[in-house]
């Protein structure tokens, strides 16, 4: 008779009792991993054991556990389906690493059971084949002490007569046990219907271990690396040799990978959709520009980044990539102007869409002119930390992008006033929504910046943390943007209402959202105004950090805002008769309130916090030292389908 053992907490196998403790549950070996195991039976002792006192201890080894590995991998090979494959697993260790082992083409694919009826020998089959046809709908993810070889090796077990292992992700290894190429050979064994796999900073997995999921999983789709230091091309050819399927491939901080695994998927895999390479010291212009032109028919999205390109492969992407919508190019310090002139000119982007560039020092005025004439389709433009654009390509772009419908500039800081001006103005038609983030060129300037033709299109402006930005420069955008209703201002210390009440007033739509945070001198006048001219239609307003802001904004809220459902006082000057007026609203529907720092809030509010509790549900608490803990717990009491925060 053998021993039987019982598996608790990660990874850990302890002999004593049966695996068996109570029918038809499931046993759980590790995160979000079942393994199915049957009705439990009183443990039979057939070994010798020494007696002493009330304690006993087994001294002898069942016979079974003495077999070969060869003997035991005939025995396990035949089980006959997933359930009894789980089962056997929480016996020990050592059978479930051998269960999981077994390649999917070492078991028999039809298992023959004798049953009588009637006098006749019937042949039925086991589940294996329904197994064989799992779609692999099921996702795991490992993180940190618990990626271990013995975890993935439950989970390729428990998985198989589920539905099948689909995404399996990696995070992080345990430092002491972590996952190597055995614990991937084992999802590789078990798990033919993979078809998403994610590495995330797991240095002992090498290219063995991604060429047994090579081998065993052909059906795989998606491919994420990041900080694999083991693995090489040779690696990354196996995958794209044996895995036809490939439509998405990320490789991120990978310092052995480079152009020969490139080469090898844009030669083998036909399907790509989606690259995103990233700070790969060893991958450059062959690499990137053979694979962008061997798939260049289906290749949609690319994601360049930190890599040592020349212009040569830039060239590439605007002749050969005819099927990219999205393109985000970051860091490319190799790459200059005539780079990007050669992209925009060669007029292969015509289906680009989205156009990302950040710290790229080959963007200046003249090539960012041509990239708006080149891409005739592109509908949104972010540029980050490009030095060297000015107003007189910011102009040049906006008048030939005419498709343009979004626009960010962050940290652009040769734009002044005069460049955002001239942009609205000529992409009046079009443009829904402009972005200026951290631009420190743009200034208040009273003369010498001309008036030009609104830009009635535009729907969101959002201007944040431009210290030079003032009234001067918000009158004047505010003048040429009549059909607005979003508007975000945060970090705009400099405004007044004397630069945000002309917004209000040339707003010819009704505004839905408004964030003012961070305006320190905005006062009631502008709530006021804005709860009158449009309160009917205001969703959403953030005052955090308005300290000017007192009660006298509740009470034009609570009368005018009729559909306020999200509604941010932090840091503001309001107090208990403010909340009272609030609660007194009528119409008022409030769902998520933030009273974060308010001091002057105290335990008088508790009723009027319970009434609009009604309708909330999340309510910012934290830092309102006049409210007492046993208000907190009164509230959280009475307020249970609200989220508070203290």
């Amino acid at each position: 008779m053998l021993d039987f053992y019982w598996v608790s907490g990660d990874d850990e196998f302890y002999s004593g009792g049966s695996c068996y403790p109570n029918p038809g549950r499931l046993l759980s070996i590790g995160s979000q991993v079942d393994v199915y195991y049957p009705a439990s039976k009183r443990a039979r002792i057939s070994a010798p054991f020494a007696f002493e006192g009330s304690f006993f201890e087994q001294v002898a080894r069942s016979s079974i556990e003495v077999l070969p590995d060869e003997c035991l991998f005939e025995i396990l090979r035949r089980l006959q389906g997933g359930k009894e494959r789980s089962s056997c697993a929480c016996v020990s260790k050592k059978w479930l690493m051998s269960i999981s082992s077994i390649r999917r083409t070492e078991m028999p694919s039809k298992l023959e059971n004798e049953v009588v009826s009637s006098g006749d020998v019937e042949m039925i089959d086991s589940d294996e084949d329904q197994e064989l046809k799992s779609d692999g709908y099921l996702t795991r993810c490992v993180e940190g002490k618990k990626a271990t070889d013995t975890r993935l090796a439950a989970i390729a077990v428990g998985t198989s007569s589920r539905g099948g292992l689909g995404k399996l992700l990696i995070r992080g290894s345990n430092t002491i046990r972590g996952v190597t190429d055995l614990g991937l050979s084992t999802i590789a064994r078990g798990c033919p219907s993979l078809k998403a796999l994610s590495l995330w900073n797991v240095p002992s997995v090498g290219d063995e271990g991604l060429y047994e999921i090579a081998k065993g999983c052909p059906l795989l789709e998606k491919l994420d690396l990041c900080q694999c230091p083991s693995i090489t091309n040779r690696g990354l050819i196996a995958i794209a040799e044996n895995c036809p399927n490939l439509t998405a491939l990320s490789v991120e901080s990978c310092s052995k990978i480079g152009n020969e695994g490139l080469q090898a998927v844009g030669r083998f895999c036909p399907k790509l959709q989606s690259v995103s390479l990233r700070e790969c010291p060893l991958v450059g212009d062959h690499g990137v520009s053979s694979l962008l032109s061997s798939t260049s028919s289906v290749l949609s999205k690319v994601k360049l980044q930190a890599l040592n390109i020349t212009d040569f492969s830039i060239a590439v992407i605007g002749h050969y990539g005819k099927a990219i919508t999205n393109l985000t190019l970051t860091g490319l310090q190799n790459v200059s102007e005539k780079g990007f002139w050669v992209m925009g000119n060669a007029q292969g982007l015509q289906k680009l869409v989205s156009l990302t560039i950040t710290s790229c020092r080959g963007t200046t005025d003249a090539s960012l002119e041509a990239m708006g004439k080149g891409c005739t389709n592109l509908k949104q433009m972010c540029l980050r930390k490009c030095c060297f654009v000015s107003d007189n390509g910011l102009v040049a772009f906006a008048k030939v992008a005419a498709s343009l419908e979004s626009l960010q500039l962050e940290e652009c800081n040769r734009v002044t006033q005069a460049g955002i001006a001239g942009a609205l103005s000529n992409c009046s038609t079009k443009l829904k929504s402009l972005t200026i983030v951290k631009c420190m060129g743009i200034k208040d300037i009273t003369s010498g910046v001309s008036m030009p033709s609104p830009c009635r299109s535009l729907r969101s402006l959002s201007i944040r943390d431009c210290p030079g930005f003032g009234s001067v420069s918000l009158a004047m955008v505010g003048s040429l943007c009549p059909q607005l209703q979003h508007v975000d201002l945060s970090g705009l210390y400099g405004i007044t209402d004397a630069g945000f009440l002309p917004v209000l007033e040339s707003c010819e739509e009704e505004l839905v959202s408004v964030n003012l945070s961070g305006c320190l001198n905005l006062t009631d006048e502008v709530v006021v105004a804005l709860a009158k001219f449009h309160g009917g239609t205001l969703e959403s307003l953030n005052l955090d950090g308005c300290r000017k802001i007192t009660d006298a904004s509740l009470a034009a809220i609570a009368d005018d805002c009729l559909l306020l459902s999200d509604l941010d006082l932090s840091k503001c000057a309001i107090s208990d008769s403010g909340i009272s007026a609030l609660s007194c609203a009528k119409q008022i529907n409030l769902q998520v309130l933030s009273l974060s720092g308010c001091s002057e809030v105290t335990n008088k509010s508790l009723s009027c916090l319970k009434k609009l509790g009604e309708t909330l549900v999340g309510l910012n608490l934290q830092h309102c030292n006049s409210i007492s803990s046993k208000t907190v717990e009164l509230l959280v009491e009475s307020l249970w389908r609200c989220d508070i925060l203290t």
